[in-house]
């Protein structure tokens, strides 16, 4: 009975590993423009498509928003919030949303209106999870903390 469990809690764990990697791949392969988030703990922006190309920065911050604005094979070309262009490797980017608060501080409210009670701030630089977005305000989760924001006020997908 035990050798059972192990054998369908291994299926199951493989069939979850392959489908998030098939929607993280299949959100890389769509037509440009889309929006995109860097995946990884450090990665490089380069002047052109290629590994050779000289690096121009190297950003640090998962979960950071970015505008994929060409595609090259593999490439693609992203635009940053304070809108440097370059190119990055698809595998250093997610199709997960989110948005970086450019005016801040600003409230984190209950619901999705400035009449709503404010449940946190966030500060300008923030980077958090968007959800759902209407009426000029969109869902945003900042490690657990959850509200909503005025769209105006962030930078990323949905805002």
């Amino acid at each position: 009975m035990r050798m059972g469990k192990t054998i369908t809690l291994t299926l199951l764990t493989a069939t979850i590993l392959v489908l998030s990697m098939a929607a993280s791949v299949s959100a890389q392969n769509r037509r440009a423009p889309y929006w995109a988030s860097i995946n990884r703990s450090e990665a490089i922006m380069r002047r052109g498509p290629s590994s050779e190309m000289r690096a121009m920065w190297a950003y640090r911050r998962i979960g950071l928003p970015l505008r994929v604005i060409a595609v090259r094979g593999d490439w693609r070309q992203v635009q940053d919030p304070d809108g440097i262009t370059g190119w990055m490797h698809k595998r250093l980017l997610t199709g997960r949303r989110t948005a970086i608060v450019t005016d801040g501080p600003q409230p984190m409210y209950e619901g999705a209106s400035s009449d709503s009670a404010v449940s946190y701030r966030a500060e300008e630089g923030v980077v958090g999870r968007l959800g759902e977005c209407r009426g000029g305000y969109c869902e945003f989760d900042v490690r657990g903390r959850s509200g909503w924001i005025d769209a105006g006020a962030i930078w990323g997908d949905g805002a």
